[in-house]
């Protein structure tokens, strides 16, 4: 079946003179992307949904049979969620840090844009717990639970270890259950590994999740730049998952070729990790798809040389080392949507078939026409597999040309609703099922 409606999308390629990008949205989504020629140009893209707040008694739209509140706006610029065993939720609200050297005037530009879009307010570099005492779905209470951090965004709780990777570090904390702040005084924080960071540090994000055993940390790091344009001596230890031994403090490389991972989850069912990542930009509005993928030990995907396994990125003049040998990713998402949030539902308290499948939240696009993205979407899983088409989940984060909300993290909380970081919105979103579904 998939290979007749492949044959049937190629004919319709072949066939006609141009394609369009709303056309090739949907051709380029799942299992078996079609993907179009790169069209590069001297000026990219730019069309970026200026950032505002959210109107009284207006939220995103969410899915029939679902309900949306506000979980907590007592934040500034909310990244990432971690559901602490006893329910308590912990968000981190966090930026890219200040440049540490003079910027390119691409760089910039760059800048200019990412603040209209949002993303270009200083740093809260803060952990705060939320707690919903009366179990109403709203989040009454809030405490700074680490402060004085450096770009924080992944947190992972390993029996009293509560790891968090800063852009630069991971630190390690003691926890205690019903902790509504760290005393760093009685129990001072100890640095597990340095990360690359340095005075550029293009994507500074750094997630983590611990192994089943917790004996081991896998570490997102992006890329230092779009296609290694930087020199890839720039590149160590970037565009990678790394593993991290907690007994001996000592990376290694798990996987390679990811320009820009975020999201990590283990498939409940196989035992294996996923992740989502951003692809390239500047070789067109369809170009290249941001992925959902399993990552295997050792897997290579490409980065910078190639994409999806065959298609070579012109712009990239070194030639990809004979050892290496790509893989195409599991599942294209679409070009330029920033994949950032993951999380399989089977956790959650939702009926078929949002119990068996994956949430990606989809941050939206700067740099495509028509924009892409500025949702959370639903993938359903066949067979332990993703195979349909997305379904949009949660939308209308932009309204006449208006970003309300980007959404980012996502988790499932104790009580089995998804919860959603919105950081141009400043705040967690909480989407439950309707009791009369």
């Amino acid at each position: 079946m998939k290979k007749i409606i492949s044959i049937f999308l190629l004919s319709i390629l072949c066939s006609c003179k141009t394609i369009s990008s709303k056309e090739y949205s949907i051709m380029s989504l799942g299992v078996n992307p079609i993907l179009p020629e790169p069209n590069l140009s001297i000026i990219p893209t730019v069309n970026i949904a200026r950032a505002s707040q959210w109107p009284d008694n207006i939220s995103p739209q969410v899915k029939d049979s679902f309900m949306i509140n506000i979980y907590s706006k007592e934040l500034i610029h909310p990244r990432w969620i971690y559901v602490l065993p006893n329910g308590d939720v912990l968000v981190a609200q966090s930026n890219k840090p200040s440049p540490k050297k003079t910027r390119s005037l691409k760089d910039m530009v760059t800048g200019y844009f990412m603040k209209r879009a949002g993303a270009g307010n200083v740093s809260p570099d803060k952990i705060t717990l939320l707690q919903d005492k009366d179990h109403d779905g709203i989040a009454e209470f809030a405490s700074d639970f680490l402060i004085d951090l450096y770009s924080p965004f992944g947190m992972i709780l390993v029996g009293n270890d509560l790891y968090v990777a800063n852009t630069d570090a991971i630190i390690r904390y003691h926890y205690e259950s019903g902790n509504t702040k760290i005393n760093t005084n009685k129990y001072p924080p100890e640095k597990i590994i340095d990360l690359p960071a340095g005075e550029i540090n293009s994507h500074w994000t750094k997630n983590i999740i611990a192994s089943p055993d917790g004996t081991k940390l896998y570490v997102t790091v992006g890329s230092n730049s779009n296609i290694g344009e930087r020199g890839l001596d720039q590149e160590k230890d970037r565009a990678a998952i790394l593993e991290v031994d907690l007994k001996t403090k000592q990376k290694r490389i798990y996987a390679s070729g990811l320009r820009n991972p975020i999201g990590l989850a283990w498939h409940p069912t196989t035992s294996k990790l996923w992740t989502v990542v951003n692809e390239r930009d500047e070789l067109g509005n369809d170009l290249v798809p941001d992925y959902l993928t399993s990552v295997n030990d050792g897997d290579f995907f490409g980065w910078p040389y190639v994409y999806y396994k065959k298609h070579k990125d012109p712009r990239v003049k070194e030639v990809m080392p004979k050892e290496l040998d790509p893989r195409s990713p599991d599942y294209a998402l679409g070009a330029h949507v920033a994949a950032l949030g993951l999380v399989f539902s089977n956790t959650s308290q939702f009926k078929p078939p949002y119990n068996n499948g994956i949430f990606v939240s989809e941050h939206g696009s700067w740099n495509r026409e028509p924009r892409s993205g500025y949702k959370v979407v639903f993938i359903p899983l066949t067979n332990n597999e993703p195979q349909a088409l997305p379904i949009d989940f949660l939308t209308n984060f932009v309204v006449n040309d208006k970003a309300y909300g980007r959404p980012v993290g996502l988790a499932i909380d104790s009580k089995g609703n998804l919860l959603i970081a919105d950081d141009v919105g400043n705040r967690v979103w909480r989407v439950s099922q309707k009791n009369n579904f």
